[in-house]
C-alpha cells in the first residue's frame, strides 16, 4: 500500500507539474492572438503601416510562446498513458475522443495557419493574411475547447455507460460529452480568461517601454487596445465565473463545500469574504472553521442557486446524505457510507460478471449485470476506505479560491484604471509608478490563472473522475522510483524551456527598444 500511494503521489505531483508549466503558457496564446487579430484588422482597414510593424512585434512573441505550449502539450498528453493507464483504460474511448480531434483538426487548423501568419506577408493578399490570423486564433480557442470537454467530462461524466463484458466505459452519446453545461462553461470560463492574461501581458512589455522612454507611441497604443481587451474579458470571466459557480453547486456539491471551508450548510447561507480557516478544527467537532470571518449574508445561496435562501450544504451534509437537485430542493440522498457500501457490491458484482463469463454462464452474467448497472454511479467509492476519503483538501482548495477571487476584483480595477489614463493629458501613463504597476501585475495574473485551476482540479479530490474513478484506482502499475526520475526529469526540462523562452522574449523586447517599431528605423 505504501508503495501505491507513492506511486499515486509522484504521478499525481508529475502531471500538476506539467499542468502548470503548459497553464503559463495556454492563456497567453488565447490573449496574443485576439490582440494580434485587432491589431492587424485595424491595419487592414486603415492601411497604416505603423499597425503592421505593430501586429509584427507582438505576433513574434505569440509566436515564441505557442511553440513553447505545444510541446509542454504533448508531454501532458503522453502522461495519460504513461503514468495513469488504468484511467485510460477504463474511460479511453470516452476520454480519448475529444483528445484525437483536438489533435487532428485544431492542431492541424493552427500548424497550418500559423505558417501563413508568420511568412506569407507580401506573399498572400492582405485579407487572406488576416484571414489566416483570425483562423490561427480560432484553432488556438478551438484547440482549447477539446481539451476542456475532456477535463469538464472528467469533472461530470456523461453520456457513457460502463459495458462489463470490456470492463470498461464506453460513449452512448458524444453531443452529451461535446455540449455538456459543464464542459461549455468551462471553455468560455477559459477562453475570457486567457483574454485577460494576454492582455496584461502586453500592458506590462508596454510599461517596460515607457519605463525605458522607448516606443512611446507604440507602448500607448498597445495599451489602448490591451486595455479594452482586458476590461472585456474580466468582465466576462466573473459573468461566466458565476455561471461555473452554478455549475459546481449541481454537480459537485463537496467541491463547493471546500472551497467555503463550509461544515454545515443552512438555508440563507453567507459567502465568506475574508477569514483564516481554523487549523484545530476537525470535521465532526463544534470548532469554528473560520477565524475572524468577515461574511456577506446569503452571498453563497445567491451565489450558487440564485436563491438567497436557498439550502447550501456542507461537507457533514454531503457526508449524511443531504443534499440539493437540480431544481436547488433540499432532498435526501444516499450517505457517503452507504455510497462506499453499494460501491463495493458494485465491483463484487463485476467479478461476478468476469467469473460467469469465463465459465459461460449466461444466466449469471445478466444477474451480475444488472446488479452492476443498479450500483454503478456508487462504483469508484468501492475504493474508499472511510467518508473522510471522500472530502478534498479544505485548506488549498479555500484559499486558491479567494486568490482567484481577489485576483479577479483587482484586475478590474486595473483595466478600469489603465483606460481611465490612456485617455487623460498627455503623459499621464509615463508616471513611473504606473508603469510599474503595469510590470507588477504580469506576476499577478498568471498567480490567479493558476490559482483557478487549483481549484478547479483539487476540489474533486480524490476523484479522477467524480465519482467514478479515485487516483489511487487510476494509475498505472510502475515502481515509484521510476516516476520519481521522470519527475526530476521533467523539473529539469521545464526549468530550462522557461529560461529560454523568458530569455528569447527578453531579448526580443531588449532588442525592439533600440529602434523604433512604428517605422523600422
Amino acid at each position: 500500500m505504501d508503495e501505491l500511494l507513492s506511486t499515486v503521489d509522484w504521478s499525481r505531483a508529475q502531471f500538476a507539474l506539467t499542468a502548470i508549466v503548459h497553464w503559463l503558457f495556454v492563456p497567453l496564446s488565447i490573449g496574443l492572438s485576439l490582440i494580434v487579430g485587432i491589431m492587424e484588422t485595424i491595419y487592414l482597414k486603415t492601411g497604416n503601416e505603423r499597425w503592421k510593424r505593430m501586429t509584427k512585434f507582438w505576433m513574434l512573441l505569440f509566436g515564441i510562446n505557442f511553440a513553447c505550449g505545444v510541446a509542454t502539450g504533448i508531454i501532458l498528453e503522453f502522461e495519460f498513458g504513461t503514468n495513469w493507464s488504468n484511467y485510460s483504460w477504463f474511460v479511453g474511448d470516452i476520454f480519448g475522443a475529444p483528445l484525437a480531434i483536438e489533435g487532428i483538426l485544431a492542431f492541424f487548423l493552427e500548424s497550418t495557419f500559423i505558417a501563413v501568419m508568420f511568412f506569407g506577408w507580401n506573399r498572400v493578399s492582405r485579407g487572406f493574411h488576416l484571414t489566416a490570423t483570425w483562423l490561427t486564433a480560432a484553432g488556438v480557442c478551438l484547440s482549447a475547447y477539446w481539451i476542456l470537454v475532456a477535463n469538464a467530462w472528467m469533472q461530470y461524466p456523461v453520456g457513457m455507460e460502463f459495458d462489463p463484458a470490456q470492463m470498461r466505459n464506453i460513449m452512448k452519446s458524444f453531443t452529451e460529452v461535446a455540449l455538456s453545461p459543464v464542459a461549455v462553461n468551462k471553455f468560455f470560463h477559459t477562453v475570457l480568461s486567457g483574454w485577460v492574461l494576454g492582455a496584461v501581458f502586453v500592458v506590462g512589455v508596454s510599461s517596460w517601454f515607457l519605463l525605458k522612454k522607448s516606443n512611446v507611441a507604440f507602448a500607448k497604443d498597445s495599451m489602448k487596445i490591451a486595455s479594452w481587451v482586458g476590461l472585456a474579458g474580466i468582465v466576462l470571466t466573473i459573468w461566466t465565473g458565476d455561471g461555473s459557480a452554478v455549475q459546481v453547486a449541481k454537480v459537485q456539491p463537496m467541491k463547493l463545500a471546500a472551497m467555503e471551508g463550509l461544515y454545515d450548510g443552512s438555508r440563507g447561507q453567507s459567502l465568506v469574504a475574508f477569514g483564516l480557516l481554523n487549523p484545530d478544527k476537525q470535521r465532526t467537532d463544534s470548532k469554528p472553521a473560520i477565524l475572524g470571518e468577515i461574511s456577506i449574508p446569503k452571498g453563497l445561496s445567491i451565489l450558487a442557486n440564485h436563491d438567497a435562501d436557498s439550502f447550501v450544504p456542507g461537507i457533514n451534509d454531503l457526508i449524511n446524505g443531504i443534499a440539493i437537485d437540480e431544481k436547488g430542493d433540499t432532498v435526501n440522498t444516499v450517505s457517503y457510507a452507504e455510497r462506499i457500501a453499494r460501491g463495493r457490491k458494485a465491483q463484487q458484482a463485476l467479478r461476478e460478471y468476469d467469473l460467469a463469463m469465463q465459465t459461460g454462464d449466461k444466466t449469471g452474467m445478466a444477474a451480475a449485470a444488472e446488479a452492476i448497472k443498479a450500483d454503478f454511479k456508487y462504483f469508484g467509492y468501492g475504493y474508499l476506505e472511510s467518508p473522510d476519503e471522500a472530502v478534498p483538501p479544505v485548506a488549498l482548495t479555500f484559499y486558491a479560491f479567494r486568490i482567484m477571487v481577489m485576483g479577479g476584483g483587482y484586475l478590474l480595477a486595473f483595466f478600469v484604471m489603465m483606460l481611465l489614463l490612456s485617455y487623460r493629458k498627455p503623459g499621464t501613463l509615463e508616471n513611473r509608478w504606473v508603469a510599474f504597476l503595469g510590470l507588477l501585475t504580469i506576476p499577478v495574473v498568471w498567480i490567479v490563472s493558476e490559482a483557478g485551476w487549483v481549484t478547479a482540479e483539487m476540489g474533486r479530490q480524490p476523484w479522477t473522475i467524480e465519482g467514478l474513478l479515485p487516483t489511487r484506482a487510476a494509475v498505472s502499475d510502475i515502481s515509484a522510483g521510476s516516476v520519481q526520475l521522470t519527475f526530476w526529469m521533467f523539473v529539469v526540462v521545464f526549468v530550462g524551456l522557461l529560461v529560454a523562452e523568458v530569455g528569447i522574449m527578453t531579448r526580443e523586447i531588449a532588442k525592439a527598444s533600440k529602434k523604433d517599431i512604428l517605422t523600422g528605423e
